[in-house]
């Protein structure tokens, strides 16, 4: 169990029937009436964020989340292939439980994958993931005066917004929890 003091981003929880991971939390003391925490949590399983109230002092059960690295091995039909590196175990996910991780996961790329109670729950990637540019216009100097973007299709099939001197062939930092353009690699 855990107390509701104790929260701190990260720490995952068990509420109503659901995994959910503290993203932000503040313990508020109005002028009038008692204190309370007010929590900003993630759903592990839909990626849903909701902000709730708790009685400072309140006991929730704390989850346990069991990580393993694996390796991404191969898709196929909207099933994505995963290797554990310690037993060799492999295991398959389909493209809902990976929910956007599947535009920027490439052959061989090593992951975190959570486990609670034995059932993947998802993955978390590396902040950013290096992607070659496979397709993207050219573009032409004077286009604009304040730099534009276009749009460039990564190897993945993931489409981002870029600046106008990136090519066909420059290998591209892309932030995997935004989704966006970060730097040429």
């Amino acid at each position: 169990m855990i107390s509701s003091n104790d929260f701190r981003p990260g720490v995952t929880i068990e509420f109503d029937g659901n995994v959910w991971q503290i993203v932000d939390f503040q313990h508020v003391k109005p002028g009038k009436g008692a204190a309370f925490v007010r929590a900003k949590m993630k759903n592990i399983q839909t990626g849903a964020v909701v902000e709730r109230t708790f009685n400072p002092g309140e006991k929730l059960p704390k989850a346990h989340i069991d990580r393993r690295d694996m390796q991404y091995l191969y898709e196929t039909d909207e099933e994505y292939n995963f290797m554990d590196n310690e037993n060799f175990e492999q295991i398959v996910m389909t493209s809902e439980q990976l929910g956007t991780a599947k535009n920027f996961l490439k052959e061989n790329m090593s992951i975190e994958v959570m486990f609670f109670q034995g059932i993947v729950i998802g993955v978390e990637l590396p902040y950013s993931v290096e992607l070659r540019v496979v397709e993207t216009d050219p573009g032409i100097r004077g286009d604009t005066a304040t730099g534009g973007t276009k749009p460039a299709k990564l190897e993945t099939g993931y489409t981002v917004k870029v600046p106008l001197f990136i090519n066909i062939d420059d290998v591209l930092r892309i932030d995997t929890r935004s989704g966006d353009y970060l730097e040429r690699a």
